[in-house]
């Protein structure tokens, strides 16, 4: 592939992931979202229902997770890199999404900014931001 072409593909794949992030209210349900605009650390945790909730964080996540995976392969042409990536999103998620649903069953106050951020993990792209320096570094090194 060109280097012309990577950057072009590389430029739709990011703008999928800003696009997500800017329909978010719109595309997935999410009471969480008005909630950690306000001062959440001191009102009660919003209404939901479970089994939305869960389906639409899901959802989010799987589709943050392909784009970033297209990126990863785009960058890196290593297979092994795409299937060590996609591993660590597999893993995260499950990690992730269990204590997220502790959290979602289990409001409590105090524990709304631990809440806050592994929410983050799940709906935001977090983990490729993670992934890129690392694999960029370790490709420096060989």
């Amino acid at each position: 592939m060109s280097r012309i072409n990577k950057m072009i593909l590389l430029s739709v794949l990011f703008l999928l992931l800003i696009l997500i992030r800017y329909f978010e209210g719109i595309l997935f349900y999410d009471p969480y979202l008005s909630f950690f605009k306000n001062d959440y650390l001191y009102i009660d945790s919003p209404r939901r229902e479970l089994a939305k909730l869960v389906g639409f964080t899901s959802l989010r996540y799987f589709l943050n997770s392909i784009i970033s995976l297209a990126i990863i392969a785009v960058i890196f042409t290593d297979k092994n890199i795409v299937k060590f990536s996609a591993v660590i999103y597999v893993l995260a998620f499950i990690v992730l999404m269990l204590i997220y649903l502790y959290f979602v069953v289990h409001p409590r106050q105090e524990d709304y900014y631990m809440f806050f951020n592994v929410r983050r993990f799940l709906i935001q792209p977090i983990i490729l931001i993670l992934l890129l320096p690392a694999f960029y570094y370790q490709k420096m090194i060989k």
